[in-house]
């Protein structure tokens, strides 16, 4: 497969370019996102204990 040229490769605004943008409106929300946070971390840890 042939690699792009300039000509093929469209310019992209920067603004469309970024990611999506995390919205927590209500308090819920941001604990609810913060425990799943907490737990990719602390779920792994824990198991790395217990079978180690």
């Amino acid at each position: 497969m042939a690699r792009p040229t300039t000509d093929d490769l469209q310019n992209y605004p920067a603004q469309k370019a970024r990611q999506g943008e995390i919205i927590l409106k209500t308090r819920t929300q941001r604990i609810i996102f913060i425990a799943g946070l907490i737990g990719m971390i602390a779920l792994p840890s824990i198991g790395a204990l217990i079978f180690s």
